[in-house]
């Protein structure tokens, strides 16, 4: 996950804090609006006065408050403006409590609503999991995906460490069809929601679901791809991040006073559980990147450059990283 850091030192404004609450029109019929872009500008103009954060939703009110409100009248996203329906009778009511749960307490739009999107598929999350982002995404995105390093026929198994929602996993076993995939995590409530997007997918089959701290469940496991999105934030960085990082659970986010707390043991470990020629692709984020590579300079990992000009995710091969570990710090 990306922390940038114009959101980390953004002062933000609880509005319960001075007992207020977030303010609604009254529904009536001279004062409910009528139609939902209505609606929808209501809700973008009362988010941007709140000034919250929006990394882990649609980056700007306007979007969010249009998802939110088309949520709150369950009006499917995808739904051509012009064909929305009108607002339901108790419009008001649904609005105010949206936003009693994204401004008043501060929840993440994917909370409020119970979904997220990640790889183009919508995935059920709540506030036991991460709410999906990563990096890696990309290279589900571009064409040449994994190829550069890995015939995309020859990956047969893949491993999703720190799963999580199931968000990843279960994006790769649809970029691999014939691939079987294990998703691992140590939290308990994770996994419940991963075997809940698991289901929604129809994966049961080929996604298997581990509890296990890294790889400590998988003694003698051997996969083709490995990929990871750790806990990478410093504690200092995470104790600065604003009100809504709060709402994710901690240990998803935090990796000691460095970031370097997990990186650490997957690639001291990773070499065991990959099979020759087996690939290894994990997230660091911007500022762990240069923290991982000061701390290991010789360490031989390819950084991905993506198109918005910034990496925070590195791919290395098994040979190359069981090389490099013969003199791991």
């Amino acid at each position: 996950m990306k922390i940038r850091s114009s959101d980390a030192d953004k002062k933000t404004t609880h509005p319960l804090r001075s007992g207020r609450r977030p303010a609604v029109a009254r529904s009536g019929p001279e004062t409910a609006p009528r139609q939902v872009a209505d609606w929808i500008r209501i809700v973008a103009r009362q988010l941007t006065d709140a000034d919250l954060c929006f990394a882990s939703g649609m980056q700007e009110p306007y979007p969010e408050a249009e998802y939110l409100v088309l949520h709150a009248f369950s009006i499917p996203p995808e739904t051509p403006p012009g064909r929305r329906p009108p607002p339901p009778p108790d419009a008001a009511e649904r609005v105010r409590a949206l936003l009693e749960a994204r401004i008043g307490q501060r929840k993440p739009a994917a909370y409020v609503t119970g979904e997220a999107f990640f790889a183009g598929h919508r995935f059920v999350v709540d506030e036991r999991v991460l709410i999906p982002r990563s990096r890696i995404e990309n290279m589900l995105d571009d064409p040449r995906g994994f190829t550069p390093w890995l015939a995309t026929g020859r990956v047969r198994r893949i491993l999703d460490l720190g799963t999580g929602s199931g968000c990843l996993a279960i994006a790769l076993a649809l970029a691999f069809p014939r691939a079987q995939v294990d998703a691992v995590d140590l939290s308990p409530g994770a996994l419940e929601v991963a075997r809940l997007n698991r289901e929604r997918f129809g994966l049961e089959q080929r996604l298997r679901l581990i509890r296990s701290d890294l790889f400590s469940a998988l003694a003698g496991e051997r996969y083709d791809l490995i990929v990871s999105n750790p806990p990478y934030v410093p504690k200092a960085d995470f104790e600065r991040l604003p009100a809504e990082y709060h709402r994710e659970p901690a240990m998803a986010l935090v990796a000691g006073e460095d970031g370097l707390d997990l990186l650490g043991p997957i690639l001291r470990q990773a070499p065991d559980h990959l099979t020759p020629g087996g690939l290894l692709v994990c997230e660091t984020g911007d500022d762990v990147e240069e923290i991982l590579m000061a701390r290991w300079p010789e360490l031989p990992v390819e950084w991905l450059m993506f198109h918005f000009g910034a990496s925070g995710v590195f791919a290395v091969l098994r040979e190359s990283l069981e090389s490099w570990r013969e003199d791991f710090p």
